[in-house]
């Protein structure tokens, strides 16, 4: 799956999704008062974190949401069913993408008012049980990585 990040015109963020079905998907960010885009910050959390159930791993996997409008190409028969079933059998793990892309968001953008490691293990707490599986090096590098690509 490619991504391709642009402003839209009303200053929000537009994300172009060409996924390998040959299906071309149209998303418009609605966080118009972030330097980096929301979307931004959930495919970089999402492949740095190897969070492949996440939103991004959703899409790539067939699921089109609400915020979504295909562009061009055909889905496949029973397409909208295989999206809700997508999401629904994956909505924990896209409720981890979320709150976890939130605080590398965050530490990118200034906002954590705790250290990045330890606001990550505890926004991880309150979505999960299980120990959190990452160290404060694998969290500081994906925040690096997104800020080095939201200065691109």
């Amino acid at each position: 799956m490619r991504l391709l990040f642009s402003p839209a015109e009303d200053g929000r963020c537009r994300v172009i999704v060409h996924r390998r079905d040959e299906v071309t998907l149209g998303m418009v960010s609605y966080d118009r008062t972030f330097r980096i885009p929301h979307g931004l910050a959930h495919a970089v959390t999402e492949r740095e974190l190897n969070l492949g159930a996440g939103v991004f791993g959703c899409i790539a996997a067939g699921a089109v949401f609400f915020s979504m409008r295909v562009l061009t190409g055909s889905p496949r028969h029973g397409a909208a069913a295989r999206s809700a079933r997508i999401i629904k059998a994956n909505a924990r793990s896209i409720t981890v993408a979320e709150v976890l892309s939130g605080v590398l968001h965050g530490a990118v953008e200034g906002s954590l008012t705790v250290p990045l490691y330890a606001q990550a293990r505890e926004a991880w707490g309150t979505v999960e049980e299980r120990p959190f599986p990452y160290t404060e090096v694998t969290v500081a590098a994906a925040a690096e990585n997104l800020r080095e690509l939201a200065d691109v």
